[in-house]
C-alpha cells in the first residue's frame, strides 16, 4: 500500500464526465497539492456522504491551491450521473480495470453486495513533487476520513 513519504504512483484513466476525457495524474503533479479520494462505489450511502462532504469543503481545498479527485471502479457513465445527481463539481476518475486501485494497494471485495475489485475508501494528499504527504485508509468500508486532517495536510503541503 502507498504510504506517506513515498512517491505517488502516476496513472492514466478516464474522467467520469459526459465527454469521458482522458486523465493523467502526471499532468497535475507540480500544480499544487492533489487530493486523491478513493471510494468503493457511486450511489452507495457512505460514498455519497463522503463525496458530498468533500464537495461541501471544495472551496476550502481550492483556496489552499489543491485539486481534488475522486477515484472508483465505477464506469464513467455512472460517475457522470453520480456527479450530476449530487452536484459534485470536482472530477471523478474511472478506474474500471482496477489498475490504479491495485497499484495503490486498495483492492477489496464485498461479497455480500456482489462487489469485487472495488477500491477501499482511502485518501492521499500528494505534494508538488509527487510525494505522498498524507495517507488514510478506512478500517471499514463505511468509515469516513477526517476532512479537517485532509485539509490540514493540503495546507501544509
Amino acid at each position: 500500500m502507498v504510504s506517506t513519504g513515498e512517491s505517488a504512483p502516476t496513472f492514466t484513466a478516464t474522467l467520469g464526465t459526459s465527454d469521458h476525457e482522458d486523465f493523467d495524474l502526471a499532468d497535475h503533479v507540480g500544480d499544487g497539492p492533489i487530493v486523491l479520494a478513493f471510494f468503493p462505489g457511486a450511489f452507495t450511502p457512505p460514498c455519497t456522504n463522503e463525496m458530498v462532504a468533500f464537495q461541501e469543503r471544495l472551496d476550502d481545498f481550492r483556496g489552499a491551491g489543491a485539486k481534488l479527485f475522486g477515484v472508483s471502479a465505477d464506469s464513467p457513465f455512472a460517475q457522470g450521473a453520480f456527479r450530476e445527481e449530487h452536484g459534485i463539481e470536482f472530477d471523478l476518475i474511472s478506474d474500471m480495470d482496477g489498475d490504479t486501485i491495485r497499484e495503490y494497494g486498495l483492492e477489496m471485495d464485498i461479497p455480500d453486495l456482489g462487489l469485487y475489485g472495488n477500491a477501499n475508501r482511502a485518501v492521499f494528499v500528494v505534494d508538488e513533487e509527487g510525494t505522498v504527504v498524507f495517507d488514510w485508509v478506512a478500517d471499514e468500508p463505511a468509515d469516513e476520513p477526517d476532512y479537517d486532517a485532509v485539509l490540514d495536510a493540503v495546507e501544509s503541503a
